[in-house]
């Protein structure tokens, strides 16, 4: 029945509540901002209303059934249309829910974080499940809805993009302040404590609009299984560097990092379009930087196995050390005789098949 039907007939009475389907809404709208006087508006127990006029939360009314009549209900005197002689009330009602809403999924990409053991950056996604409630359903119409942030129905998406906005910028921090190697991230070894930070930055983020964030459930941080593998070798090539060639070995893997694409150039490199394809899995960054490592530790395995200066001798073709011995122009031509390369930047001695210098990362014709 209509509002003008139920004045034609006399008799009758306007029911207000919120529809079977609309129940599984945060907030729902009642579609008619002209409420007939003495109207009977039915609040379940589980939610309250509230009634919203210029701007502004008028007043609020909890579980029951309410005869809306300004006698009974002392704010109602405000919303009074006094050109049908106080017969409507003019207001936006709002139903809103007050349990704790569970189950709320929510998932995608973190970005490009760049793992604090190896430098890489990695294009890293989370899932999971989450729960709230609303704390202030006045809040909530005033800052939130009312404003025109989120709309009624729209309230539990809005949730879940600070969900993950939060998680983003907070993972990236945590990384970097907490130096935790990405995949001890991504074993769950800090699920705790990254959900004890999401949680207390997510608090202040929307409290102010009524909300609060109970609980985070089945929270995952992933990587691609094969980025996980790629990271576990470059640990344990960069383990092996630090053990056989002393610090200034692992400078050096850590100057060819660079190859990697580290940093915004990864996320602009590689795969080229800055999206999914331009993390680890970008193009051949971490190939490289794979085959980099891989050539260092030959080149060390080789020196090792020539013994000291002896590099310089063979290229000489003789055992001393100075002009006589074979040693200047007369060194780099037998060196170039025998198939050896050097870089052309910085002269070190390459291994025959590096398409980087592992000195200086410059890349070899």
């Amino acid at each position: 029945m209509g509002v003008m039907d139920w004045f034609k007939g006399g008799v009758g009475e306007l029911v207000i509540a919120r529809p079977d389907e609309a129940k599984s809404h945060v907030v729902w709208k009642h579609p008619d901002p002209t409420v007939p006087k003495f109207a009977q508006l039915t609040v379940m127990a589980d939610e309250q209303a509230v009634f919203f006029r210029d701007g502004r939360v008028v007043g609020t009314l909890g579980p029951g059934r309410h005869t809306l009549d300004s006698t009974n209900i002392p704010f109602l005197g405000q919303l009074l249309d006094k050109l049908t002689d106080g017969r409507l009330f003019i207001t936006e009602v709002f139903f809103v829910t007050m349990r704790e809403i569970t189950g709320v999924k929510f998932g995608g990409p973190i970005g490009n974080v760049e793992d604090p053991k190896s430098g890489v950056p990695v294009q890293t996604l989370v899932h999971g499940e989450f729960s709230f409630r609303v704390t202030s359903p006045e809040n909530l119409i005033v800052n939130l809805v009312g404003t025109g942030k989120a709309q009624a129905f729209e309230v539990q998406p809005w949730m879940r993009e600070q969900v993950l906005k939060t998680i983003r910028d907070r993972i990236a921090q945590l990384l970097v302040k907490n130096k935790w190697p990405l995949l001890d991230v991504t074993s769950g070894a800090y699920t705790e404590e990254v959900e004890t930070e999401v949680l207390g930055a997510l608090d202040t983020h929307v409290a102010t609009y009524g909300l609060k964030i109970v609980r985070l459930g089945n929270f995952v941080v992933a990587i691609d299984e094969t980025d996980a593998v790629n990271l576990k070798k470059l640990y344990t090539d960069a383990a092996y560097l630090r053990t056989v060639g002393g610090v200034g070995a692992f400078r050096e893997f850590a100057a060819g990092k660079a190859m990697l694409g580290a940093g915004e150039g990864m996320a602009k490199g590689g795969g080229g379009d800055g999206g999914g394809n331009a993390g680890l899995l970008g193009g051949a960054g971490l190939g490289v930087g794979l085959g980099l490592a891989q050539q260092m530790m030959n080149q060390q395995s080789q020196q090792q196995n020539r013994g000291p200066d002896t590099f310089g001798a063979g290229v000489a073709g003789g055992g001393g050390t100075g002009p006589s011995a074979g040693g200047g122009a007369g060194a780099a031509s037998g060196a170039q005789a025998a198939g050896a390369k050097f870089c052309f930047s910085c002269g070190a001695g390459l291994p025959s098949a590096a398409k980087f210098c592992p000195s200086c990362g410059q890349k070899q014709n």
